[in-house]
Protein backbone atom coordinates (compact mmCIF):
# COMPACT_ATOMS: atom_id res chain seq x y z
CA UNK A 1 0.00 0.00 0.00
CA UNK A 2 1.54 3.63 -0.30
CA UNK A 3 1.86 6.04 1.98
CA UNK A 4 0.70 9.44 1.24
CA UNK A 5 2.51 12.15 2.19
CA UNK A 6 1.01 14.51 4.47
CA UNK A 7 1.93 17.55 2.97
CA UNK A 8 0.01 16.12 -0.32
CA UNK A 9 -3.61 16.53 1.28
CA UNK A 10 -2.26 20.06 2.22
CA UNK A 11 -2.23 20.57 -1.59
CA UNK A 12 -5.08 19.39 -2.27
CA UNK A 13 -7.18 21.11 0.18
CA UNK A 14 -5.59 23.91 -1.07
CA UNK A 15 -6.92 23.75 -4.33
CA UNK A 16 -10.15 26.04 -5.60
CA UNK A 17 -12.22 25.00 -8.14
CA UNK A 18 -11.63 25.84 -12.07
CA UNK A 19 -12.09 29.58 -12.82
CA UNK A 20 -11.81 30.53 -9.01
CA UNK A 21 -9.40 32.43 -6.96
CA UNK A 22 -8.27 33.78 -4.20
CA UNK A 23 -7.57 37.27 -4.07
CA UNK A 24 -4.72 37.80 -1.97
CA UNK A 25 -3.08 41.50 -0.44
CA UNK A 26 -3.00 44.00 -1.62
CA UNK A 27 -5.12 43.28 -4.57
CA UNK A 28 -8.07 42.27 -1.78
CA UNK A 29 -7.87 45.78 -0.43
CA UNK A 30 -7.06 47.10 -4.20
CA UNK A 31 -10.48 45.62 -5.10
CA UNK A 32 -12.55 47.37 -2.12
CA UNK A 33 -10.73 50.68 -2.84
CA UNK A 34 -11.47 50.54 -6.66
CA UNK A 35 -15.32 49.67 -6.04
CA UNK A 36 -15.70 51.94 -3.35
CA UNK A 37 -14.34 54.59 -6.10
CA UNK A 38 -16.44 54.05 -8.77
CA UNK A 39 -20.16 53.81 -5.70
CA UNK A 40 -18.93 56.91 -4.24
CA UNK A 41 -18.63 58.89 -7.95
CA UNK A 42 -21.88 56.97 -9.14
CA UNK A 43 -23.63 57.83 -5.68
CA UNK A 44 -23.01 61.87 -5.79
CA UNK A 45 -24.70 61.14 -9.54
CA UNK A 46 -28.20 60.81 -6.72
CA UNK A 47 -27.75 56.28 -7.42
CA UNK A 48 -29.06 54.67 -4.27
CA UNK A 49 -27.13 51.56 -3.42
CA UNK A 50 -28.75 47.94 -3.18
CA UNK A 51 -27.42 44.67 -2.40
CA UNK A 52 -29.29 41.59 -3.72
CA UNK A 53 -28.59 38.56 -2.15
CA UNK A 54 -26.41 35.84 -3.77
CA UNK A 55 -28.54 33.02 -4.60
CA UNK A 56 -32.53 33.31 -5.53
CA UNK A 57 -34.80 30.77 -6.37
CA UNK A 58 -34.22 29.44 -10.00
CA UNK A 59 -36.80 30.74 -11.66
CA UNK A 60 -37.50 34.17 -10.79
CA UNK A 61 -34.01 34.41 -11.67
CA UNK A 62 -34.27 32.89 -15.04
CA UNK A 63 -37.59 34.77 -15.92
CA UNK A 64 -35.34 37.77 -15.44
CA UNK A 65 -32.20 37.02 -17.23
CA UNK A 66 -32.31 38.11 -20.69
CA UNK A 67 -28.20 38.60 -20.90
CA UNK A 68 -27.82 35.79 -19.19
CA UNK A 69 -29.73 32.67 -19.52
CA UNK A 70 -30.35 29.68 -17.22
CA UNK A 71 -27.26 27.85 -18.81
CA UNK A 72 -25.11 30.45 -17.27
CA UNK A 73 -25.97 29.67 -13.89
CA UNK A 74 -24.99 27.52 -10.77
CA UNK A 75 -27.70 25.62 -8.94
CA UNK A 76 -28.31 23.93 -5.67
CA UNK A 77 -31.50 22.33 -3.99
CA UNK A 78 -32.41 24.55 -0.76
CA UNK A 79 -32.63 22.26 2.05
CA UNK A 80 -35.57 24.84 3.98
CA UNK A 81 -37.88 24.67 0.89
CA UNK A 82 -36.36 22.25 -1.26
CA UNK A 83 -36.47 24.28 -4.36
CA UNK A 84 -33.93 24.29 -6.38
CA UNK A 85 -31.50 27.90 -5.84
CA UNK A 86 -29.68 29.42 -8.41
CA UNK A 87 -26.00 31.91 -7.84
CA UNK A 88 -26.66 34.94 -9.78
CA UNK A 89 -24.78 34.94 -13.34
CA UNK A 90 -25.41 39.39 -13.49
CA UNK A 91 -26.48 41.29 -11.07
CA UNK A 92 -28.66 43.73 -12.85
CA UNK A 93 -31.44 40.94 -13.44
CA UNK A 94 -31.25 41.29 -9.65
CA UNK A 95 -31.91 44.94 -10.01
CA UNK A 96 -34.89 44.65 -12.50
CA UNK A 97 -36.45 42.25 -9.42
CA UNK A 98 -35.75 44.96 -6.94
CA UNK A 99 -37.22 48.15 -8.94
CA UNK A 100 -40.31 46.12 -9.69
CA UNK A 101 -41.41 44.75 -6.64
CA UNK A 102 -39.82 45.92 -3.49
CA UNK A 103 -39.52 49.38 -5.04
CA UNK A 104 -42.43 48.79 -7.05
CA UNK A 105 -44.26 52.27 -6.30
CA UNK A 106 -41.04 54.36 -5.99
CA UNK A 107 -41.05 57.74 -7.89
CA UNK A 108 -39.65 57.25 -11.32
CA UNK A 109 -37.21 57.63 -12.48
CA UNK A 110 -35.45 55.49 -10.01
CA UNK A 111 -31.65 55.00 -9.59
CA UNK A 112 -29.88 52.30 -7.76
CA UNK A 113 -26.49 51.45 -7.97
CA UNK A 114 -24.58 47.83 -6.87
CA UNK A 115 -21.63 46.18 -5.80
CA UNK A 116 -20.85 42.47 -5.61
CA UNK A 117 -19.59 38.88 -7.09
CA UNK A 118 -21.32 37.07 -9.80
CA UNK A 119 -20.28 33.14 -10.45
CA UNK A 120 -20.73 31.62 -13.87
CA UNK A 121 -21.26 27.92 -15.02
CA UNK A 122 -18.44 28.26 -17.60
CA UNK A 123 -15.96 30.72 -18.72
CA UNK A 124 -14.81 32.14 -22.16
CA UNK A 125 -11.73 32.16 -23.70
CA UNK A 126 -10.82 35.40 -22.81
CA UNK A 127 -11.51 35.46 -19.38
CA UNK A 128 -11.06 31.80 -17.53
CA UNK A 129 -12.49 32.95 -14.66
CA UNK A 130 -16.02 31.94 -13.74
CA UNK A 131 -16.26 34.63 -10.85
CA UNK A 132 -16.08 38.03 -10.93
CA UNK A 133 -16.66 41.75 -9.44
CA UNK A 134 -19.83 43.24 -10.96
CA UNK A 135 -20.74 46.69 -10.57
CA UNK A 136 -22.63 48.98 -12.07
CA UNK A 137 -25.95 51.74 -12.13
CA UNK A 138 -29.38 51.47 -13.24
CA UNK A 139 -31.87 54.37 -14.42
CA UNK A 140 -35.37 53.20 -14.14
CA UNK A 141 -38.38 54.19 -15.97
CA UNK A 142 -36.32 56.10 -18.49
CA UNK A 143 -34.68 55.37 -21.60
CA UNK A 144 -34.37 58.85 -23.10
CA UNK A 145 -31.16 60.26 -24.70
CA UNK A 146 -31.20 62.30 -21.55
CA UNK A 147 -30.74 59.11 -19.80
CA UNK A 148 -28.69 57.69 -22.43
CA UNK A 149 -26.44 60.82 -21.84
CA UNK A 150 -26.49 60.24 -18.10
CA UNK A 151 -25.61 57.05 -18.14
CA UNK A 152 -22.52 57.06 -20.12
CA UNK A 153 -21.20 60.28 -18.58
CA UNK A 154 -21.60 58.87 -15.70
CA UNK A 155 -19.91 55.64 -16.27
CA UNK A 156 -16.96 57.40 -18.14
CA UNK A 157 -16.55 59.48 -14.54
CA UNK A 158 -16.49 56.32 -12.06
CA UNK A 159 -14.09 54.90 -14.15
CA UNK A 160 -11.99 58.70 -14.08
CA UNK A 161 -12.43 58.35 -10.36
CA UNK A 162 -10.84 54.91 -10.26
CA UNK A 163 -7.95 56.04 -12.52
CA UNK A 164 -8.60 54.55 -15.46
CA UNK A 165 -7.57 56.47 -18.74
CA UNK A 166 -7.20 55.31 -22.22
CA UNK A 167 -11.02 55.10 -22.31
CA UNK A 168 -12.98 54.14 -25.34
CA UNK A 169 -16.40 53.92 -25.23
CA UNK A 170 -18.21 51.95 -28.51
CA UNK A 171 -21.96 53.24 -29.66
CA UNK A 172 -24.04 50.67 -31.08
CA UNK A 173 -27.69 50.12 -32.36
CA UNK A 174 -29.60 47.02 -31.24
CA UNK A 175 -32.62 47.68 -32.97
CA UNK A 176 -31.42 49.43 -35.90
CA UNK A 177 -31.25 46.55 -38.52
CA UNK A 178 -35.27 45.47 -37.01
CA UNK A 179 -36.39 49.07 -37.52
CA UNK A 180 -34.70 49.33 -40.94
CA UNK A 181 -36.13 45.79 -41.82
CA UNK A 182 -39.88 47.25 -40.37
CA UNK A 183 -39.60 50.31 -42.95
CA UNK A 184 -37.19 51.55 -45.15
CA UNK A 185 -34.77 48.94 -46.07
CA UNK A 186 -37.95 46.44 -45.75
CA UNK A 187 -36.87 42.60 -45.30
CA UNK A 188 -38.75 39.45 -44.97
CA UNK A 189 -39.15 38.14 -41.06
CA UNK A 190 -37.02 35.16 -41.64
CA UNK A 191 -34.05 37.34 -43.07
CA UNK A 192 -33.70 39.34 -40.77
CA UNK A 193 -31.16 37.15 -38.06
CA UNK A 194 -29.40 36.17 -41.20
CA UNK A 195 -29.12 39.59 -42.29
CA UNK A 196 -27.75 41.10 -38.64
CA UNK A 197 -25.52 37.88 -38.44
CA UNK A 198 -23.53 39.02 -41.45
CA UNK A 199 -23.31 42.94 -40.19
CA UNK A 200 -21.87 41.18 -36.71
CA UNK A 201 -19.66 39.34 -39.07
CA UNK A 202 -18.59 42.51 -41.05
CA UNK A 203 -19.14 39.75 -43.68
CA UNK A 204 -20.05 42.08 -47.24
CA UNK A 205 -20.00 38.60 -49.33
CA UNK A 206 -22.36 37.14 -46.97
CA UNK A 207 -24.76 40.19 -46.99
CA UNK A 208 -24.56 40.15 -51.40
CA UNK A 209 -25.07 37.12 -51.37
CA UNK A 210 -28.24 36.52 -49.45
CA UNK A 211 -29.80 38.87 -52.12
CA UNK A 212 -30.06 42.39 -53.12
CA UNK A 213 -32.52 42.99 -49.68
CA UNK A 214 -29.67 41.95 -47.62
CA UNK A 215 -27.11 43.86 -50.12
CA UNK A 216 -29.04 47.04 -49.03
CA UNK A 217 -27.18 47.07 -45.70
CA UNK A 218 -23.79 47.09 -46.93
CA UNK A 219 -23.29 50.56 -46.26
CA UNK A 220 -23.73 50.05 -42.63
CA UNK A 221 -20.56 47.98 -42.50
CA UNK A 222 -18.61 51.06 -43.71
CA UNK A 223 -20.29 52.94 -40.89
CA UNK A 224 -18.53 51.27 -38.18
CA UNK A 225 -15.33 53.23 -36.84
CA UNK A 226 -14.03 56.24 -35.20
CA UNK A 227 -17.31 57.57 -34.11
CA UNK A 228 -17.53 60.95 -36.39
CA UNK A 229 -16.17 59.69 -39.45
CA UNK A 230 -18.23 56.58 -38.76
CA UNK A 231 -21.74 58.82 -38.01
CA UNK A 232 -20.79 60.78 -41.12
CA UNK A 233 -20.98 58.00 -43.42
CA UNK A 234 -24.19 56.79 -41.57
CA UNK A 235 -25.41 59.71 -42.34
CA UNK A 236 -24.82 59.21 -46.07
CA UNK A 237 -26.78 56.19 -46.20
CA UNK A 238 -29.77 58.27 -44.92
CA UNK A 239 -30.78 60.89 -42.61
CA UNK A 240 -34.41 60.88 -42.42
CA UNK A 241 -36.95 58.36 -40.76
CA UNK A 242 -35.91 55.98 -38.07
CA UNK A 243 -31.96 56.71 -39.34
CA UNK A 244 -32.54 60.33 -38.80
CA UNK A 245 -33.30 59.96 -35.31
CA UNK A 246 -30.99 57.73 -34.43
CA UNK A 247 -28.31 59.96 -35.62
CA UNK A 248 -29.42 62.73 -33.65
CA UNK A 249 -29.74 60.87 -30.70
CA UNK A 250 -25.81 59.69 -31.15
CA UNK A 251 -24.88 63.28 -31.32
CA UNK A 252 -26.73 64.34 -28.89
CA UNK A 253 -25.31 61.56 -26.21
CA UNK A 254 -21.40 62.19 -27.58
CA UNK A 255 -21.65 66.19 -27.44
CA UNK A 256 -20.65 66.39 -23.57
CA UNK A 257 -18.17 63.37 -23.21
CA UNK A 258 -14.49 64.94 -23.04
CA UNK A 259 -11.95 65.21 -26.05
CA UNK A 260 -9.68 62.81 -23.94
CA UNK A 261 -12.29 59.83 -24.51
CA UNK A 262 -12.26 57.86 -27.70
CA UNK A 263 -15.50 57.18 -28.96
CA UNK A 264 -16.19 54.90 -32.06
CA UNK A 265 -19.55 53.16 -33.43
CA UNK A 266 -20.34 49.53 -34.70
CA UNK A 267 -24.37 50.41 -35.34
CA UNK A 268 -25.12 46.95 -35.57
CA UNK A 269 -23.29 45.20 -33.37
CA UNK A 270 -25.58 42.88 -31.25
CA UNK A 271 -23.15 40.17 -29.34
CA UNK A 272 -23.89 40.90 -26.12
CA UNK A 273 -26.26 43.21 -26.72
CA UNK A 274 -29.32 41.02 -27.47
CA UNK A 275 -31.69 42.05 -24.75
CA UNK A 276 -30.86 45.94 -25.30
CA UNK A 277 -33.42 47.90 -26.85
CA UNK A 278 -32.45 51.00 -28.92
CA UNK A 279 -29.06 52.07 -27.71
CA UNK A 280 -26.33 50.22 -26.19
CA UNK A 281 -22.26 51.18 -25.36
CA UNK A 282 -19.23 49.12 -24.52
CA UNK A 283 -16.41 50.17 -22.78
CA UNK A 284 -12.51 49.35 -23.24
CA UNK A 285 -9.57 50.77 -21.76
CA UNK A 286 -6.16 51.03 -23.25
CA UNK A 287 -4.11 47.95 -22.85
CA UNK A 288 -7.14 45.50 -21.82
CA UNK A 289 -8.13 42.79 -24.02
CA UNK A 290 -11.84 42.82 -24.02
CA UNK A 291 -14.68 44.92 -22.27
CA UNK A 292 -14.49 46.08 -19.34
CA UNK A 293 -18.07 47.21 -19.18
CA UNK A 294 -21.06 47.74 -21.37
CA UNK A 295 -24.63 49.54 -20.76
CA UNK A 296 -27.44 50.69 -22.07
CA UNK A 297 -31.14 50.69 -22.74
CA UNK A 298 -33.52 47.80 -21.84
CA UNK A 299 -36.92 46.79 -20.54
CA UNK A 300 -38.09 45.29 -17.07
CA UNK A 301 -40.79 42.95 -17.11
CA UNK A 302 -43.41 43.77 -14.28
CA UNK A 303 -45.96 41.39 -12.74
CA UNK A 304 -48.54 42.59 -14.45
CA UNK A 305 -47.20 42.01 -17.69
CA UNK A 306 -46.15 45.47 -18.33
CA UNK A 307 -42.53 46.46 -19.78
CA UNK A 308 -40.55 49.18 -17.87
CA UNK A 309 -37.99 51.45 -19.82
CA UNK A 310 -34.63 51.41 -17.82
CA UNK A 311 -30.92 52.33 -18.73
CA UNK A 312 -27.60 51.43 -17.41
CA UNK A 313 -24.55 49.94 -17.36
CA UNK A 314 -22.35 47.09 -15.73
CA UNK A 315 -18.25 47.34 -14.94
CA UNK A 316 -16.59 44.38 -14.12
CA UNK A 317 -13.22 45.96 -13.06
CA UNK A 318 -10.85 43.10 -12.28
CA UNK A 319 -8.46 43.14 -14.87
CA UNK A 320 -7.76 46.48 -13.95
CA UNK A 321 -7.36 45.35 -10.30
CA UNK A 322 -4.42 42.54 -11.43
CA UNK A 323 -2.55 44.94 -12.86
CA UNK A 324 -2.36 47.42 -10.39
CA UNK A 325 -5.73 49.68 -10.33
CA UNK A 326 -6.90 50.54 -6.72
CA UNK A 327 -3.80 50.05 -5.21
CA UNK A 328 -2.64 52.77 -2.54
CA UNK A 329 1.36 53.34 -1.36
CA UNK A 330 0.79 53.14 2.11
CA UNK A 331 3.48 53.39 4.78
CA UNK A 332 3.63 50.33 7.39
CA UNK A 333 5.16 51.44 10.91
CA UNK A 334 6.35 49.00 13.13
CA UNK A 335 5.11 49.55 17.19
CA UNK A 336 7.85 47.91 19.46
CA UNK A 337 6.87 46.45 22.80
CA UNK A 338 6.01 49.24 25.26
CA UNK A 339 5.27 51.84 22.68
CA UNK A 340 2.94 55.41 23.11
CA UNK A 341 0.01 54.27 22.33
CA UNK A 342 -1.51 58.05 21.88
CA UNK A 343 1.45 58.67 19.90
CA UNK A 344 0.80 55.71 17.73
CA UNK A 345 -2.90 56.37 17.15
CA UNK A 346 -1.97 60.31 16.43
CA UNK A 347 0.24 58.55 13.40
CA UNK A 348 -2.40 56.44 12.34
CA UNK A 349 -4.47 59.67 11.84
CA UNK A 350 -1.94 60.99 9.89
CA UNK A 351 -2.23 58.00 7.28
CA UNK A 352 0.43 55.86 8.85
CA UNK A 353 -0.77 51.95 8.90
CA UNK A 354 0.69 50.61 12.02
CA UNK A 355 1.82 46.81 12.62
CA UNK A 356 2.08 46.50 16.74
CA UNK A 357 4.39 43.74 18.13
CA UNK A 358 3.26 40.81 20.19
CA UNK A 359 6.56 39.66 21.29
CA UNK A 360 10.24 40.52 21.23
CA UNK A 361 10.67 38.52 18.74
CA UNK A 362 8.55 40.25 16.36
CA UNK A 363 11.00 41.97 12.97
CA UNK A 364 9.33 44.96 11.65
CA UNK A 365 11.40 44.51 8.25
CA UNK A 366 10.07 41.09 8.31
CA UNK A 367 6.24 42.09 8.65
CA UNK A 368 6.71 44.57 6.01
CA UNK A 369 7.64 47.62 7.64
CA UNK A 370 9.48 50.22 6.30
CA UNK A 371 9.59 52.83 9.66
CA UNK A 372 9.77 51.89 13.12
CA UNK A 373 8.90 53.98 16.06
CA UNK A 374 12.07 55.43 18.14
CA UNK A 375 11.14 57.54 21.01
CA UNK A 376 8.32 58.84 19.45
CA UNK A 377 9.54 59.51 15.84
CA UNK A 378 8.72 57.47 12.61
CA UNK A 379 11.96 56.57 11.81
CA UNK A 380 13.06 54.00 8.27
CA UNK A 381 14.77 51.38 8.60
Amino acid sequence: MTVMPKSAGLIADGLLPEGLADRLPPQAEASARLVRDVLDTVAAHGYARVMPPLAEFEETLTTRLQSAGAQDMLRAIDPVSQRTLALRPDITAQVGRIAATRLGSAPRPLRLCYAGSVLKLRADQLRPEREAMQVGAELIGNDSVAAATEIVTVAIEALQAAGVTGITIDFNLPQLVGDLAAGPLPLAPEMIGAVRARLDAKDAGGLVALGPQAAAYLPLIEATGPFHRALERLEAFGADGVLGQYIAALRAIAKPIDWDITLTLDPTERHGFEYHSWFGFSVFAAGFVGEIGRGGSYAIRHGDGHDEAAMGFSLYPDPLIDVGFGRETAQFLFLPLGHDAERAKALRAQGWRTVAALSADDDGRALGCSHHLNGGEALAY
